[in-house]
């Protein structure tokens, strides 16, 4: 159950605020409503966080079969709210840490906490190549599971060496008549087992050492201009569509110069903790290394779990 937040004119104070509804935030929420804390989880533009745009999960604990990202995150969800967390669709646009009790503005409501655990998470990146954002819609997707049955029994490029270049790409085989994965690289950096499973796909196509430098067409993407990096051989590659899977960017430029930070992550210790007091960091928008659902739901965890333990010290 979603909730309608207050409006601006009165301001709403809560114990806990958690910013992002992905898995670290509704993890977060999980360990907080239970310690009956009665968190407040603002959803950001995108419920269920960037696993809701997985089609299926293989790896998450308790789920042999896999799970759907949007099945998964309403799960976390109803669990959350099963024992007394919150849930607003809305998003913070501005936020003050430096006094507590911290203040939050969101498009709808304004907010003071005596903690906050952001947990924002990531954007996919883009290639930053001529035609990718006026064809974005157009032929240029970041998520096959949104966009995929747009382009039954047509040619797609993957972008892209991870582990979601080729889950998306795997996922795209179901509708493209031919994925091509174009990399960086002559070798991948996905998972073992992922990779042999492309490898093997008789869809799956793979043109290596190679960069797009460019996506054509007027209407819809027709081609893509690639150079070969290590030739320096350019050429036109024929397509009907461009995914792009090469990393994410975190989303927590509203805390740069109240946060420490590196490279754009916000820096915590081992137990969540920021560079502020009652201020905690969660998922991926902590964690430049892992980037899975389960450990950003071990980080949520874990900086709930803090601040259960931060309030009760406050309060003897």
């Amino acid at each position: 159950m979603i909730n309608i937040s207050p409006s601006k004119e009165e301001t709403q104070h809560v114990k806990v605020l958690i910013l992002g509804a992905g898995p670290a935030g509704l993890s977060a929420a999980l360990y907080a409503a239970r310690a009956e804390l009665q968190p407040l989880v603002l959803t950001g533009l995108q419920l269920g966080g960037q696993v809701s745009l997985t089609n299926t999960i293989e790896n998450y604990p308790g789920f042999p079969e896999g799970v759907g990202g949007t099945e998964l995150g309403e799960l976390f969800q109803k669990q959350a709210e099963r024992f007394g967390a919150r849930v607003e669709f809305d998003s913070a646009q501005s936020v003050d840490l430096s006094a507590r009790p911290f203040k939050v503005t969101s498009e709808n409501a304004s907010y003071t906490a005596d903690t906050v655990i952001i947990a924002t998470g990531a954007n996919p990146n883009s290639l930053n190549i001529p035609g990718e954002t006026g064809l974005t819609g157009r032929g240029v997707s970041y998520c096959a599971t949104c966009d995929g049955w747009f382009f039954k029994d047509k040619k797609v490029v993957v972008v892209g060496g991870g582990d979601s270049a080729l889950e998306e790409g795997l996922f795209l085989t179901r509708f493209a008549s031919s994925v091509t994965i174009i990399h960086r690289r002559d070798n991948l950096r996905a998972g073992a087992i992922l990779q042999k499973r492309a490898l093997d796909h008789p869809k799956v196509k793979f043109l290596w050492n190679t960069v797009v430098t460019e996506a054509n067409g007027v209407d819809k993407v027709e081609s893509l201009k690639t150079k070969n990096i290590q030739t320096g051989e350019e050429g036109i590659f024929p397509t009907d569509g461009l995914f792009i899977f090469i990393g994410h960017t975190p989303n927590t430029q509203m805390f740069t110069g109240q946060l420490e930070m590196k490279d754009g992550y916000i820096q915590v210790d081992e137990r969540m903790c920021t560079s502020i007091p009652g201020v905690y960091a969660a998922g991926e928008a902590a964690d430049a290394h892992f980037k899975q659902v389960i450990t950003s739901a071990g980080m949520g965890a874990a900086a709930a779990i803090e601040v259960t333990r931060f309030l009760e010290k406050e309060a003897r």
